[in-house]
């Protein structure tokens, strides 16, 4: 039997507090009217979902309720309400059961879609391809993957050409993240391959596949159905062939197995080992989960990165000043160190983060009987988490819906960056951040370093639309750029 831990005291002690004060019901709340049976659900417009969610908590107040058929669901938006719920992952509160059996579906049952015990034991394997000490060793290849997408940009700036941001920046990390996890070289920067091809029509489906309130899939096939069945097809090819190289280094070369090279061979290796270490399924799924987070959130991230920094001349400036003092005549940061200590450019990417979150919404379950925010919730009640409205709440500060990188390095704001959880909070704080900040560095240190901003931005100008597909992205991003000269 599991022995208590200090997430169930907090949960105990919230659950008292509870006890001592009056609790309301979520169906006594405010929120938008909906259709009897149905409640809320034929109203959700799927492409902007984390806007309509946010203009309904302009209307409604920043705590409200939904309604899925007949559930109620309690909306919430302040940071620390948010924080609190995120420590208890993950004995009281999951994923919604729907989103996991999605991704179970898809045969991506890894760390990102298990719970409980089961998220315990896998989570000790993905962390460790993770840590900085794995990372610096991988530094080498970053360096390479890095200087293809420089040597793609500069052609592109040296022909006039406008580049198309979002598919540029998702080359680059399919190419970071199989190489890191997978020890393999796809360099889809030179040459399209298919595999990144399936990936980028996987994601719309998979989100509708989400917010859907019923699984007719199971049922009757239409034709997306038939496309997404294709596609899934294609990417679990990859992954067996990702999964049967890596089965071949380890036997050509068995020192691989204490000294693994990338996170495949490490969970083959504890897979041989202790069979109950992870099933042939979670090492499968576990491939496909990294596939699935390592692409679209970095490359999302550095879009809008990009964007906001080219809308702000003057941090954008501030940012080349740091990059070529700590490069020297050095194209990209020279060494893992090096890379790690551009300061300006976390803060830069922390705040592309708070306005810009990959992640605006997360959809949990309760499971079991606990109390948020003054209610009393069953278990299965449905809880959805507005991160950016939360991190955008104006008792914050006054400027807190201004990009200013250097709320991150004054240390005044704390409240702001406190508020903001881009890589979630608690236990299940996303085991791949540090490679993000790496990836995002060594792109931004990059593009600093060689080249200037002519534009970014849409087509005919303006700011880009938000669209849901899985992940928060930037529409119609398009970049043109002039090298710089040598100094």
């Amino acid at each position: 039997m599991r022995e208590p831990n200090e997430a169930d005291d907090a949960a105990v002690a919230r659950a008292r507090a509870a006890d001592a004060a009056p609790l309301r019901s979520v169906a006594a709340l405010p929120g938008p009217r909906g259709w009897p049976l149905i409640g809320n659900l034929l109203q959700f417009d799927l492409p902007r979902l984390h806007r309509q969610f946010e203009d309904w908590a302009d209307r409604h107040g920043p705590t409200y309720r939904l309604r899925l058929g007949r559930r109620e669901v309690l909306v919430i938006s302040d940071a620390e309400t948010i924080a609190a719920l995120l420590r208890d992952r993950p004995d009281t509160w999951r994923r919604m059961r729907p989103i996991e059996a999605v991704i179970r579906e898809a045969g991506g049952h890894g760390v990102f879609s298990a719970e409980g015990d089961d998220w315990r034991r896998q989570r000790r394997l993905v962390m460790s391809a993770f840590d900085p000490g794995h990372l610096k060793r991988f530094y080498p290849s970053l360096q390479r993957v890095t200087e293809r997408l420089m040597a793609s940009w500069r052609e592109a700036a040296r022909r006039g050409e406008a580049i198309d941001l979002q598919a540029s920046l998702m080359r680059y990390t399919v190419d970071v993240t199989t190489g890191l996890a997978f020890g393999v070289d796809l360099n889809t920067i030179d040459a399209p391959h298919p595999l990144q091809e399936h990936l980028d029509k996987l994601f719309p489906m998979l989100f509708r596949r989400v917010n859907l309130p019923f699984p007719y899939w199971h049922y009757l096939r239409l034709p997306i159905d038939r496309e997404y069945d294709r596609h899934l097809r294609r990417v679990h090819e990859a992954v067996r062939g990702f999964v049967q190289a890596a089965r071949q280094r380890l036997q050509d070369e068995p020192t691989r197995r204490e000294r693994p090279t990338d996170l495949l061979e490490a969970m083959l290796a504890a897979r041989d080992a202790d069979g109950s270490a992870l099933t042939e399924e979670e090492v499968a799924g576990n491939v496909l989960t990294v596939l699935l987070a390592g692409e679209d959130t970095t490359a999302n991230t550095l879009g809008w990165a990009i964007w906001l920094l080219h809308e702000h001349p003057d941090d954008w400036q501030a940012l080349v000043a740091e990059v070529d003092a700590a490069l020297g005549d050095a194209r990209l940061p020279p060494s893992f160190d090096a890379a790690r200590g551009l300061a300006s450019i976390e803060a830069s990417v922390g705040e592309a983060m708070r306005l810009k979150p990959v992640a605006p919404l997360l959809f949990m379950e309760a499971n079991r009987e606990t109390a948020l925010a003054g209610f009393r919730l069953p278990p299965g009640a449905v809880v959805f988490c507005l991160m950016r409205r939360a991190a955008l709440d104006a008792r914050l500060a006054e400027d807190v819906a201004d990009f200013r990188p250097g709320r991150w390095q004054d240390g005044a704001d704390r409240a702001v960056q406190k508020a903001s959880m881009p890589f979630g909070a608690g236990p299940r704080l996303c085991p791949g951040r540090y490679l993000a900040l790496l990836e995002m560095k060594m792109v931004l240190g990059m593009l600093a370093r060689n080249f200037e901003l002519l534009e970014v931005g849409p087509e005919g100008g303006g700011a880009p639309g938000e669209r849901m597909a899985f992940t928060m992205f930037p529409v119609g991003l398009k970049m043109r750029l002039a090298e710089r000269a040598r100094r």
